[in-house]
């Protein structure tokens, strides 16, 4: 079994502003509060290929799983494997709407084992909902703040 979560909001900028505010993934750990920590384990920083271990505390459960760029359109689209405890992929999608930006954000994820496998999807979709949708709204805080 697989969780699947996709959430999307409206920024109110144009989406090579919010590009911007996504691009570098070094900076996710400023609006993505389950993100602890991201260690690159390649030297590109951007684009398919790049490599980096992302420490996740969600409560008190931790993991640090190996996370790939698959995928990558300038200002419209990032694409993530995850490997490790975690596995499974993401996608940032980003669309004008209005005067401002639509940005949704895809996951299909695995639990291990020790993480309760499918049991564990079923009570950590909810709070994995919970979380990104804060998750965005720090976004939204973060692309207003100019960052």
């Amino acid at each position: 079994m697989t969780v699947h979560i996709h959430l999307c909001t409206e920024i109110p900028a144009a989406p090579d502003v919010v590009w911007r505010a996504v691009e570098h993934v070094e900076t996710h750990t400023a609006w993505m509060a389950d993100a602890a920590s991201i260690t690159f384990v390649t030297d590109q920083r951007q684009g398919v290929g790049t490599a980096f271990d992302c420490l996740t505390k969600v409560g008190p459960l931790r993991t640090t799983d190996r996370m790939t760029v698959t995928e990558w359109e300038d200002g419209a689209v990032m694409g993530i494997e995850h490997r490790g405890a975690v596995t499974g992929t993401g996608r940032f999608t980003l669309h004008a709407e209005g005067d401002g930006t639509r940005f949704c954000w895809s996951e299909a994820l695995t639990f291990p084992w020790w993480l309760g496998g499918p049991l564990g999807e079923v009570f950590g979709k909810p709070v994995l909902t919970h979380v990104w949708k804060r998750n965005l709204d720090r976004l939204r805080t973060y692309v207003a703040d100019g960052q």
